[in-house]
């Protein structure tokens, strides 16, 4: 069975062709303004070179109430229609790319949502301190993303730990553009950095992360050359604008550890501690943690990012090996333990593959 990825970005589409779980090509198109066109693209490309396609996986970053992954059907589309400013610049062209694929293949398509790992999170922590009828009426609370991420490196950090899943308690550093980290308690994601939407948490490329709730309606009372926001403009200011951007005017960590300005080194240091502060608070929620696990574009390669971070945390029993943290992207086939030998906690960097993770849901769910 060959099957689909495709993961529609802001403004790419990333797509992968599986022989079941076995990959036979992917690719990326970036600056992509029109995804039918691209898609149109993609399509001819794998037909050119005989490919054959069996069903469709689509990431959708927001499922809202929706906890698992789903045969897609027009009724499944109309509802995400509703929840799709949740999420706009992902869910919107992630729909679109589902209507088009619904229109020109008659094969199974399957949903899977990156909140759908974090549907086990208890109500005391995806509860926020708001009016219980607006919240539950609205469905505000936390969902959490990134959740392919996160279950694909648990389940690889568990067989490097060679202990089950079900026996375990991680913490997982997806760090990117994107960024967020998870508590998984045997198997079960138990509280996340994102919330309600992908902006709250850990300091990301351009989106603020936590931020006190008053500061929008202060800059939203400012009307000079400094700032002037609507509502509309707010949210493209917090999601575009802010972050290490907003910081030191970069977004790629790479650019900003080669910057020499004051800027730039504030960027990195605000980043490393509200990380910081994460894993503290998520080893108090989770009472102890086997290993700490990173991963993504800045976890899997920023070392600088890993020591800075794991800095004086040897009073917790986490003690960073410096020699094996300094590791080749060559030595990246598979998952590696960087700790010290005699580490209380064990620190892991796991190359993470959210397309062959939804592959496999995408198996599971047509195989029935």
């Amino acid at each position: 069975m060959n099957i689909l990825i495709i993961n529609a970005g802001s403004s790419s589409i990333k797509y992968s062709l599986f022989e079941n779980k076995k990959l036979l090509i992917n690719g990326l198109e970036e600056r992509v303004k029109d995804y039918k066109k691209i898609l149109k693209k993609i399509i001819k490309q794998l037909a050119a070179q005989n490919y054959t396609i069996d069903a469709i996986g689509h990431r959708v970053v927001h499922g809202g109430k929706i906890t698992k992954s789903k045969r897609i059907t027009k009724k499944l589309v109309k509802q995400l229609d509703k929840i799709k400013e949740l999420a706009p610049l992902h869910d919107i062209p992630e729909i679109n790319c589902i209507k088009f694929c619904l229109e020109n293949f008659k094969v199974p398509q399957i949903a899977i949502f990156d909140t759908s790992f974090h549907s086990t999170i208890p109500d005391y922590a995806y509860t926020y301190a708001i009016p219980q009828k607006i919240s539950k009426k609205l469905g505000i609370r936390r969902y959490g993303f990134h959740g392919m991420s996160h279950k694909y490196v648990s389940l690889h950090a568990a067989n490097v730990l060679k202990k089950p899943l079900s026996k375990l308690k991680l913490i997982t550093c997806h760090l990117g553009n994107g960024a967020s980290i998870t508590a998984i308690n045997r198997g079960k994601s138990i509280d996340t950095s994102m919330g309600f939407t992908p902006l709250e948490g850990l300091v990301m490329g351009t989106r603020s992360g936590d931020l006190d709730p008053a500061i929008i309606p202060f800059l939203q009372k400012q009307k000079n050359s400094i700032i002037n926001l609507n509502l509309n403009k707010t949210e493209l200011f917090l999601n575009k604008k802010c972050g290490l951007k907003g910081i030191c005017g970069m977004n790629d960590m790479r650019d900003i550890y080669n910057s020499k300005s004051k800027d730039a080194k504030l960027a990195i240091e605000v980043f490393c501690y509200r990380l910081k502060k994460y894993i503290g608070s998520y080893m108090a929620a989770l009472n102890g943690v086997d290993a700490i696990i990173f991963t993504g574009g800045i976890g899997e390669n920023a070392e600088w990012i890993r020591e800075k971070t794991l800095k004086n945390m040897d009073f917790f029993g986490i003690n960073l090996d410096k020699k094996k943290n300094k590791i080749s992207k060559a030595a990246m086939q598979g998952p590696l333990v960087i700790s010290k030998n005699n580490s209380k906690i064990k620190i892991l960097v796991v190359k993470t593959n959210e397309e062959l993770m939804m592959c496999e849901e995408v198996i599971s769910i047509v195989s029935r």
